[in-house]
């Protein structure tokens, strides 16, 4: 193998990242942000490496966060890997953490809107009404929003957040900026005209007016579907089990080293315990931070009380003390 891809490269300083972004404005560009003692950024070096072989026409670039930070400022990067993705030099869409299925869909979607190479031509009406049903039901409340939640794009797609916030609502979004074709065909497809738009179980609610109306007639809590607080279902989860362990991946696959050290543990010692997978929802992963004060992950709960990460549990092996403290007897 030849070791290097055109389309395949790395950023090292801000002028060079503004640079590769502009030489690159006609078609999608997807960076990188990593670290090189982090694990888990070189298994998705990997999968941006087999993308890039795939994907002739997308960027892919990689850039240190901790090397270049006025980059990793400008976008807020506080963990790795985050990967944003870039067209006509603007960040039209982003990925925190290490999902290889989800930058996977993310690239072929986004890259094929668009500066593609396949002339695959227009995608027919009946596929585009397929998509917009699926995606209109992909949760129980759906926002299709200018921007996200994090970071809205317009002033009625911000009170519509704080709204749902407000009210506790759970719900799922989709930014219409990084997708014209969902952009215009939800319009025709829903017979309303205008963003932000919120469905119920895929049948249409409303724009900003509406909810407006339903908070102030006391109807809000009766038209979205029952959602538990994020505190009780922390309390919930990490009570679900005696032994609750938060870590990246599961008992059978690690997604990171520090997981992947602490399942060795956990297993040495023959104590039955559960898993959850936080990169399976970003709502527990950043909640539990805050929830237990304890800014990283793996977390180890025992009857409901946190034990600790990694180097709490190494240290209670090293001094004979961890299988009493899972049993609860410490």
């Amino acid at each position: 193998m030849s070791g290097s891809m055109a389309n395949l490269t790395d950023a090292t300083s801000l002028k060079h990242f503004e640079e590769l972004l502009k030489n690159n404005s006609k078609s999608l560009t997807v960076v990188h942000f990593h670290a090189p003692w982090a694990p888990q950024c070189s298994q998705m070096n990997d999968v941006m490496t087999e993308l890039a072989k795939e994907h002739k026409h997308t960027m892919f670039v990689k850039l240190e966060a901790e090397a270049v930070p006025e980059v990793s400022e400008k976008y807020e990067i506080t963990s790795v890997p985050t990967f944003l993705f870039f067209k006509g030099g603007e960040k039209i869409d982003r990925l925190d953490g290490a999902h290889a299925p989800e930058l996977t869909n993310k690239v072929q979607r986004l890259g094929s809107s668009g500066g593609g190479a396949v002339g695959v031509g227009d995608v027919p009406k009946e596929d585009l009404n397929e998509r917009l049903k699926r995606l209109i039901s992909a949760a129980p409340c759906m926002l299709f929003m200018k921007g996200s939640p994090q970071e809205p794009r317009c002033g009625f797609s911000r009170q519509i957040v704080q709204i749902l916030k407000d009210h506790s609502v759970q719900y799922s979004s989709f930014d219409i900026l990084s997708d014209e074709e969902v952009r215009q065909g939800l319009k025709t497809y829903s017979n309303w005209p205008t963003y932000p738009q919120v469905y119920v179980n895929g049948d249409l609610i409303g724009g900003l007016d509406i909810l407006k109306e339903l908070v102030e007639s006391g109807e809000l809590e009766n038209t979205f579907p029952k959602t538990v607080s994020l505190e009780n279902r922390l309390k919930s989860l990490i009570n679900k089990s005696p032994i609750m362990l938060f870590m990246k991946g599961n008992k059978e696959t690690a997604k990171c080293g520090f997981s992947r050290q602490i399942l060795e543990i956990m297993n040495s010692t023959g104590v039955e315990y559960d898993t959850f997978d936080i990169l399976e929802d970003e709502e527990v992963r950043q909640g539990l931070k805050t929830y237990s004060n304890w800014p990283t992950y793996p977390q180890l709960y025992v009857k409901g009380d946190l034990i600790g990460g990694l180097d709490i549990v190494k240290e209670l092996k090293d001094n004979g003390e961890l299988v009493s403290v899972l049993k609860g007897e410490n």
